[in-house]
C-alpha cells in the first residue's frame, strides 16, 4: 500500500534520520557490510535496544499486532512502567547530593543503560510528575528533584519504622506486609531459544487471556498461614486494583488476615483507593447540602450564621477538618492493630513486591496456557518464598530505609546552605530594592 502523502510522526522522522546516517557510516567504512546477526543490525540502525527489536519480531512471529493503540488527546501514554520508580529515585538523589544538576536528557541516557529503554521526554516529564518528582532550583541552577509533599511522607514513614526496632535492628512488634497482584493465564517467559527458520513460540497463544487476582500477607517467618485470596477477575483489561472493592478487601482482612496474625502487629500496606476508605459521613464535602454542612458543623461545636452561602460553610468545614480517620484502621484498632501507609511512589519500601517478583518468575517459566494449570502451579510458587527468603528482603529494605533516612539530611543540609547563601548574596547586592537603570540616570 502506498504511503504517498502519509503525515509521518516526529518518532518514525527521527527513526529514517538515524538509519539514513547509520547507512552512510557503513558505506564510508568499507566496501562490504556483513549481514550477520540482522537483529543487532537492526537494533544498531535504528537506535534501539536489542530487546525491543526481538520483543516485537516474536509478536510479530505470533500474527500479535505490534503497534501501540493510539491514546486519547491529553491522556499520557502508559509507557514507563512503575518498577522504573526505584531507578529514577535513586538517580535523582545521588545526583542531587553530588551537586550535579538533572535533566530529563541525561535521567534518559541513564534509563537506557540501566533499563535498556528509551522513553520519550514528554511522556517521561509526565511519569515524573506522577511520581513526585519537580523540577526547580537546587545550588542555584534547575534541577530535578523530588516535592516536598512525597519528603515529608517518607520521613513520617521511616520516622515510624524506625521507633519499632529494638537496638539489634529488629521489629519490637510484628510487622505485617500485605499487598495484591495479579497474574495472567498466558504469563511466560519473553524470551526463548529457537530455530532461526521456525521463528519462537510456534504454538503461544495470542493475548494474555483471564487472569487470577491474588491477596497475601508476608511476615518475617514467611506467608501468613491462611492468609491466601486468589479470585478470577471478570475483566481482562484495566488494571487490577479495579477488580477489588472495600467490600471484598476489608471481609479478607477481617476474616483471613487478622485472625492470623499476633495481637498488637503493625500492618504495612501501600496507598489503594480500597485501603483509605473513609469513615462513613466522618467529614462533608461539596457534594454535600448545606444543611449537611451545617448539622456538622453544629456537631463539632462551630458557629456559623444563617446568611452564609455554601462555599463559605464548607470552607468552614475544610479548615476545622481533623486527620482523616479510615474504616480499615478503626477496623484494624479494635483488634490491637495498627496500620502503617507506605508513602506514596516507594514500591521498594514494600517487601511483600519482590516476593510477588519471586512467584511471578516462577509462573513464567511454567507456564503451560491454561488456567487449570496456572491455578495447579500456584502453590509451587509460593512455596519458593521462604522464610529465610523473607527475611532477607526485610533486611534489604531496611538498609535501604537507612539510606533514605541519611540522604535525607544530607540533601536538607546541602538545600538549606544553599537558600542561605542565596539569601545573603541577595542582602548584599547594591540595588538591593532599587532600579539600576533609574541609579545611573
Amino acid at each position: 500500500m502506498s504511503q504517498q502523502g502519509k503525515r509521518y510522526s516526529p518518532d518514525v522522522v527521527d527513526l529514517v534520520i538515524h538509519l539514513k546516517e547509520h547507512y552512510d557510516q557503513e558505506r564510508r567504512s568499507g566496501k562490504v557490510v556483513s549481514t550477520r546477526d540482522p537483529a543487532g543490525r537492526t537494533a544498531q540502525g535504528l537506535g534501539i535496544g536489542i530487546r525491543t527489536v526481538k520483543s516485537i519480531m516474536v509478536r510479530h512471529a505470533r500474527g500479535e499486532s505490534v503497534h501501540t493503540t493510539s491514546q486519547r488527546a491529553g491522556r499520557p501514554p502508559k509507557a514507563v512502567c512503575t518498577s522504573v520508580q526505584t531507578v529514577v529515585r535513586a538517580y535523582v538523589h545521588a545526583e542531587n547530593l553530588a551537586g550535579r544538576r538533572v535533566s530529563i536528557e541525561n535521567l534518559r541516557r541513564h534509563l537506557v543503560e540501566e533499563c535498556e529503554g528509551d522513553v520519550p521526554k514528554t511522556t517521561l516529564w509526565r511519569a515524573l510528575r506522577r511520581w513526585g518528582f519537580t523540577y526547580g532550583q537546587g545550588r542555584r541552577r534547575d534541577s530535578l528533584k523530588e516535592q516536598d509533599r512525597v519528603i515529608r511522607a517518607r520521613r513520617e514513614y521511616l520516622r515510624l519504622r524506625r521507633s519499632n526496632r529494638d537496638p539489634d535492628g529488629l521489629p519490637k512488634r510484628p510487622e505485617i506486609y500485605l499487598d495484591e497482584t495479579y497474574i495472567n493465564k498466558n504469563h511466560s517467559a519473553r524470551f526463548t531459544w529457537y530455530p532461526e527458520e521456525d521463528g519462537p513460540w510456534g504454538n503461544k497463544p495470542s493475548g494474555v487471556g483471564p487472569r487470577l487476582i491474588i491477596v497475601h500477607a508476608i511476615s518475617r517467618e514467611g506467608w501468613v498461614q491462611g492468609g491466601e485470596l486468589v479470585f478470577q477477575a471478570k475483566k481482562r483489561t484495566g488494571d487490577y486494583h479495579g477488580q477489588m472493592n472495600w467490600r471484598n478487601f476489608s471481609k479478607w482482612f477481617e476474616t483471613q488476615l487478622i485472625p492470623n496474625i499476633p495481637e498488637g502487629a503493625l500492618v504495612v500496606l501501600d496507598n489503594a483507593k480500597y485501603h483509605n476508605v473513609l469513615v462513613q459521613d466522618f467529614f462533608p464535602n461539596a457534594s454535600h447540602t448545606k444543611e449537611e454542612l451545617r448539622d456538622w458543623l453544629t456537631r463539632n461545636g462551630h458557629a456559623w450564621h444563617e446568611d452564609m452561602l455554601k462555599s463559605e460553610l464548607l470552607e468552614k468545614c475544610i479548615r476545622w477538618a481533623p486527620r482523616p480517620e479510615y474504616r480499615l484502621d478503626r477496623l484494624a484498632a479494635s483488634k490491637g492493630i495498627t496500620i502503617v501507609r507506605t508513602p506514596p511512589y516507594h514500591p521498594e519500601l514494600q517487601p511483600i513486591e519482590t516476593c510477588w517478583a519471586i512467584v511471578k518468575n516462577y509462573m513464567a517459566d511454567n507456564c503451560d496456557f491454561t488456567m487449570k494449570g496456572l491455578r495447579e502451579r500456584l502453590p509451587e510458587a509460593f512455596a519458593k518464598v521462604t522464610s529465610d527468603t523473607c527475611r532477607k528482603i526485610m533486611a534489604k529494605v531496611t538498609e535501604q530505609e537507612d539510606r533514605y533516612w541519611e540522604d535525607d539530611q544530607k540533601l536538607d543540609a546541602i538545600f538549606a546552605a544553599d537558600s542561605q547563601e542565596e539569601r545573603e548574596a541577595e542582602l548584599e547586592s547594591p540595588y538591593e530594592g532599587a532600579d539600576p537603570y533609574l541609579d545611573e540616570h
